[in-house]
């Protein structure tokens, strides 16, 4: 630790301030130049405060500015570890590690949490909250000492304490097989497009695929074989899902219209009841009971392979049912409707 770090600490005139000074250099490694950057982004927006001009004093803004630092110094420290992996699998290991998922876990980890200021709610393991909370302070340290400090907090403080890259990088999500389960468990209809093949400038091919929901078009992924591009259409379309309610709204809305279209009315049920001919009516002699026998045989069609093929009497003209009269009356309304 500096010799100024020590001073500015002593002459802090309150011990919140100074416990604030202590828990800070535990979770980053180096103390606060400016203090108000960090007590900013510790302040959740349920405190509900505001400043002289009436503006809402939150971290929502610093949050927007560390989610960008931290996309530019996580690509960065991704790239120069896995030299020579292509794009896809770059990209796919940054937005693991940048996820709000990992950030809210490392966030917990480190005490964040406990620092957050916020009220009406518990931000115990709430991976949303503490997730915005751990970007906030990435733009805060960027306010406070620039991107190196950002980099060099990553890369010392997260990497190797709290994250292991390697294993976040080769642990397979199954995005495509999440959408899959999603849209079953809601009954939506999911389709993926291509939408063009083509090949690189070195021969290799490469994929595009969209994300269609009950015929509203999602997002899209482009990748060097099939599966690629659809898990990364997969993973920016539960992404939109997420973040965007109006869009789940469309999809919901689609699904309505198209659920109303396929409704069939409802069929009578047809009679299961069978001329039981080899039953003798009670009474009938013998001989009737022989004469009426003949008389069915005499009438029933003779069968062979070749009529069989030919046969059209199931779609013969017949004399209607009550019941088949009642459904094709029902069957009219409905379409009418």
């Amino acid at each position: 630790m500096r010799l100024k770090d020590i001073i500015d600490i002593i002459k802090l005139p309150f011990r919140e301030e100074k416990e604030l000074f202590s828990s800070l250099y535990a979770i980053m490694g180096f103390y606060p130049r400016n203090i108000e950057y960090y007590k900013m982004a510790l302040m959740h927006k349920s405190i509900r405060k505001r400043n002289d001009k009436g503006k809402p004093l939150n971290n929502e803004r610093l949050e927007f500015l560390g989610d960008a630092i931290l996309d530019a110094a996580v690509g960065y420290i991704v790239y120069r570890h896995y030299e020579g992996k292509r794009e896809g699998f770059l990209t796919n290991t940054r937005s693991k590690l940048v996820s709000r998922e990992t950030l809210g876990k490392i966030a917990n980890e480190m005490g964040l949490g406990s620092l957050l200021l916020s009220s009406g709610h518990s931000t115990s393991h709430n991976s949303y909250v503490e997730g915005n909370a751990f970007e906030a302070l990435v733009g805060a340290i960027y306010l406070d000492r620039g991107y190196e400090a950002c980099l060099e907090f990553f890369e010392k403080q997260i990497l190797g304490k709290y994250v292991d890259i390697d294993k976040v990088a080769f642990k397979e999500v199954n995005f495509k097989s999440k959408l899959l389960e999603w849209s079953q468990k809601n009954r939506v209809r999911l389709e993926f497009r291509m939408l063009k093949q083509q090949k690189d400038e070195n021969g290799s091919p490469v994929f595009c695929f969209q994300v269609v929901l009950e015929g509203i078009t999602g997002e899209r992924g482009t990748g060097y074989s099939k599966k690629e591009s659809q898990q990364l259409a997969s993973e920016a379309t539960l992404k939109r899902l997420k973040r965007e309610p109006q869009f789940v709204d469309t999809i919901f809305a689609a699904k309505t219209n198209r659920t109303k279209m396929e409704e069939e009315p409802t069929m009578a049920v047809p009679d299961t009841d069978q001329e039981q001919n080899f039953i003798i009516v009670q009474g009938e002699s013998q001989e009737s009971s022989r004469r009426r026998s003949k008389a069915s045989k005499a009438v029933a069609p003779v069968e062979s392979s070749v009529d069989n093929e030919f046969d059209l009497s199931d779609i013969s003209h017949k004399e209607k049912s009550k019941e088949e009269i009642i459904a094709e009356a029902e069957a009219a309304a409905f379409a009418e409707g």
